[in-house]
C-alpha cells in the first residue's frame, strides 16, 4: 500500500516536471484579415447610347448622335446635372421621309436636326400639358422661324408640331428625375430648313432736315442791305452837282417810255 502511494506520488511529480518543462501554451494564430473593398464611387452620367441600343430600332438616330458628336454634348449636360428631354424617331420614321432628304442636309444641319429633337429641360408626360408654346429646343430660338416647336396634349396623347410635320409621342423609352427619352412616330423637321427666315424690315427713310432759319435771315438781310444801298446812291446822286438834272432826265425817260 505504501509502495503504491510512493509510485503515485512519483508519477504525479514527473507529470508536473514535464508540464513545467514545456512552457506556456502558445496562443492560437488569428486568421489573416482581408482588406476591405473600396467604397463605390458616384455613378457616372446615364449612358444614352446604351439605353437606345436596348430599346432597339434606333440605329439611325444613334449614328447621327455619334457622327455629329452631339452624344458628347448630351453626356456633358447630364454630367453637369442639367435636365433634358429627347425625342427619338425610330428607323422606320427616317425611312418614311422623302428619298434623299436626310442626305441633302449638310453637317451643320444634321447637328441642328439632332438638337431640334432635344429640349433643354425635363418633361414628364403630365408636364407637357402646361408647356408654354412655342417650346424652345437645343437648336436655337423661337422667333423669326428659327427652331420652335408647339406641343399640345389630349389626355395622355402628346402631339408635336414643327410647321413642317405633325408628330406624336408613341412610347416612353426612359425616364428619371433628370432625363426623359420618348419615341416619336416621325422625324421632327425644322421649319427653317425649308422656309427661310423673314427678311429684316427695311430701314425707315431719313427724316427731312429742319429748314435753317439762319439762311433766310441772312438772305433777307442781304436784300435789305441792297435796297438801302440803292436808295443811298439815288439820294447821293440827287444831292450831288448836277444830280438833280440827272434825276429829272431819268424821270422824264421813264415817264415818256410808259
Amino acid at each position: 500500500m505504501k509502495h503504491d502511494l510512493v509510485s503515485t506520488f512519483l508519477f504525479l511529480l514527473l507529470q508536473c516536471i514535464g508540464i513545467l518543462a514545456q512552457g506556456p501554451t502558445p496562443a492560437p494564430i488569428p486568421p489573416p484579415t482581408r482588406a476591405s473593398a473600396p467604397a463605390p464611387g458616384p455613378p457616372g452620367p446615364t449612358n444614352v447610347t446604351k439605353i437606345l441600343e436596348k430599346a432597339g430600332q434606333c440605329s439611325t438616330f444613334i449614328r447621327l448622335l455619334q457622327t455629329t458628336q452631339e452624344i458628347s454634348q448630351i453626356t456633358s449636360l447630364l454630367n453637369n446635372s442639367n435636365s433634358i428631354t429627347i425625342f427619338v424617331p425610330p428607323d422606320n420614321a427616317f425611312l418614311s421621309m422623302k428619298a434623299g432628304t436626310l442626305n441633302s442636309f449638310n453637317d451643320q444641319q444634321k447637328a441642328e436636326l439632332i438638337k431640334f429633337h432635344i429640349l433643354p429641360q425635363y418633361f414628364s408626360i403630365s408636364q407637357f400639358q402646361t408647356a408654354s408654346n412655342p417650346v424652345q429646343t437645343q437648336a436655337g430660338g423661337t422667333s423669326n422661324r428659327e427652331f420652335p416647336i408647339n406641343i399640345t396634349t389630349n389626355g395622355t396623347s402628346v402631339n408635336i408640331t414643327t410647321g413642317i410635320v405633325n408628330a406624336s409621342i408613341s412610347s416612353t423609352i426612359y425616364t428619371d428625375s433628370q432625363l426623359a427619352i420618348y419615341q416619336v412616330d416621325k422625324v421632327l423637321l425644322p421649319l427653317q430648313f425649308f422656309v427661310p427666315p423673314a427678311p429684316a424690315p427695311a430701314p425707315a427713310p431719313p427724316k427731312p432736315k429742319k429748314k435753317d432759319d439762319s439762311l433766310d435771315s441772312d438772305s433777307t438781310s442781304a436784300v435789305s442791305s441792297g435796297a438801302i444801298s440803292l436808295v443811298s446812291d439815288i439820294f447821293w446822286a440827287i444831292n450831288s452837282n448836277g444830280g438833280f438834272l440827272f434825276f429829272l432826265a431819268v424821270f422824264s425817260f421813264v415817264y415818256v417810255g410808259s
